[in-house]
């Protein structure tokens, strides 16, 4: 008994809840679509966040198994259940397969077109861990992408249209968190930050920084003109908070701050909790004014 409770466990630590977060995304669309007053929309939005869940938890665990053997010789990451032997590669795989079976069903039930969004997910995901995430620039475009698919799933489980705006701004966002993380890796790997991850041998931190800066810049054009361009223009009261918050996640990144390495961790960081807060607020009472 005790011996299954532990594999579940250390199954459970393969699944990665703690990256779970990155699935909010699928609420974004029924924020400025006004549909938040309609329960049933949320309720199916929850449902798909759920099945979301479900199949980035498959992806994690494929990830574990490819990377087994590199893992094995990274000190962060040897004591990974996979990679530690804990959980048997078989056991691993047939977990990740009913993770996903279960996400597809639930995902073709609620919206077939959602379903679709949720394959073209897997599929790049799998291919980032296989063969992407070593590509120069592509790397940080295909994790960027991904949260494009993440927010446009919001937008057809709850049937509205898909704004451009959405996805070139959820698309720099990405690419300003990603790039900002890679920094904050070599920052603080400095010359071992190739064994953590491999592609960062290719980076230097001039051309990083350089890219940061470059989709800090677009992505506080976007929401401006979004803002304004917008048919409610009172959406550019929000421009202040949103650059607060943009500038504070730079400085944790030029600080070195481990929140850069571990954007879960984002919660600890009191200013961006308040400044995140207030800022759905504002939105929430503008759009509904």
């Amino acid at each position: 008994m005790l011996q299954t409770m532990v594999k579940i466990n250390n199954l459970l630590i393969s699944m990665r809840p703690h990256q779970w977060y990155k699935n909010i995304l699928v609420f974004l669309a029924i924020i400025f679509s006004k549909n938040f007053l309609f329960l049933n929309d949320w309720i199916l939005l929850i449902i798909g966040f759920c099945s979301l869940c479900l199949i980035s938890s498959a992806v994690y665990i494929c990830n574990d198994i490819i990377d087994k053997e590199r893992d094995k010789k990274n000190t962060e990451k040897k004591n990974r259940p996979i990679a530690s032997g804990v959980i048997s590669t078989n056991m691993a795989l047939s977990t990740a397969f009913f993770l996903l079976l279960v996400g597809m069903l639930i995902a073709y039930k609620l919206n077939p077109f959602f379903a679709i969004v949720n394959i073209g997910l897997f599929v790049l995901s799998l291919l980032y861990s296989i063969y992407i995430k070593h590509i120069l620039f592509a790397d940080i475009i295909a994790i960027s992408f991904n949260f494009v698919l993440r927010a446009v799933a919001g937008a057809i489980i709850i049937n509205v249209d898909i704004s451009p705006w959405l996805i070139i701004g959820i698309f720099f966002l990405g690419l300003y968190f990603v790039t900002g993380k890679r920094y904050s890796e070599i920052l603080f790997l400095k010359i071992s930050s190739g064994a953590h991850r491999p592609v960062l041998s290719s980076y230097s931190k001039e051309i990083l920084l350089s890219l940061f800066n470059i989709f800090l810049a677009v992505l506080i054009m976007v929401f401006a003109l979004f803002s304004f361009l917008s048919e409610n223009k009172n959406l550019l009261w929000t421009i202040p908070i949103f650059l607060y918050l943009l500038l504070r996640y730079y400085y944790l990144i030029l600080s070195g701050n481990k929140i850069a390495r571990n954007f879960e961790k984002i919660v600890t960081d009191v200013p961006i909790i308040i400044g995140s807060i207030l800022l759905f607020l504002l939105i929430i009472i503008l759009i509904l004014w």
